[in-house]
């Protein structure tokens, strides 16, 4: 498959067309961002593990029935996709109280939710991917009604088989976001974009050590390390893989001050 022009280029990835129309190429970054684009950095590798990562998890998702746009991974940074014309919503599922929940209605973080939670956010980096009801997607006809039943639907479906999946691993699934698109075949709506631990908050069952892209945006360090661990316990760390140089983050200067 030829890879042809660039088409868009987002934060983690770059997707370029190919020699099928209804079909695009999808090449992972090593950039890593937070707090909408505010913090910045290139971790070496990152975009290897996450290719690695999301193609693992999609694969078992479309063996389980669930629709997504993956066809193939094309190599180490790259996969052939479905081109879809993504809706511009991103779906928030919760199973853990943490992160800006806990900010915006100050619930204690680690708190497990009864029941998993569904946010919907307006993809707008300007705006900052603000929260919105399901009133404002229908409103301005960004989804229809039933586009958004199904989805919804959808959502829950994967976040059962995430946990599933997690759970058997040693790892809690504690949140995740994804996207939905339209297949331009047969304008049938599909998981597409990607999920891996860019996009998901994964905890190590025992020690609650976090093994995604939290190690980035609190500065914890080891964040190639976290990245591996989880596609390790996947028992998908191949060589090329397990030989990514990690990031050393210097420790902190500890300050004293004296007590007059």
């Amino acid at each position: 498959m030829k890879k042809g022009k660039k088409l868009y280029e987002g934060k983690a990835k770059i997707i370029f067309a190919s020699t099928d129309k209804n079909l695009v190429i999808q090449h992972f970054k090593d950039d890593a961002t937070a707090f909408n684009n505010q913090k910045k950095a290139n971790i070496e590798g990152k975009g290897i593990l996450n290719n690695r990562i999301s193609e693992h998890i999609l694969s078992a998702l479309k063996d389980a029935n669930i629709e997504n746009h993956l066809i193939k991974r094309l190599n180490m940074r790259e996969q052939l996709i479905d081109l879809v014309e993504i809706i511009p919503i991103e779906f928030i599922v919760r199973n853990i109280v943490t992160g800006s929940l806990t900010k915006r209605l100050n619930i204690e973080d680690g708190t497990k939710l009864n029941r998993p939670l569904i946010e919907f956010c307006y993809k707008n980096d300007g705006l900052g991917d603000p929260l919105v009801a399901k009133e404002h997607i229908y409103a301005f006809e960004w989804a229809s009604e039933k586009e958004i039943d199904y989805i919804t639907e959808q959502c829950m479906r994967i976040n059962d088989f995430l946990l599933g999946m997690f759970k058997g691993i040693g790892i809690k699934l504690v949140d995740f976001k994804i996207e939905f698109g339209k297949r331009k075949s047969d304008g049938k709506i599909i998981l597409a974009d990607e999920i891996s631990p860019d996009t998901c908050r994964l905890w190590d069952a025992e020690t609650d050590k976090k093994l995604d892209k939290d190690r980035f945006r609190k500065d914890l360090g080891e964040i190639i390390e976290g990245y591996q661990e989880v596609a390790r316990r996947l028992g998908i760390l191949h060589e090329q893989t397990n030989n990514i140089r990690p990031i050393k983050f210097p420790k902190p200067i500890e300050v004293k001050i004296k007590k007059k």
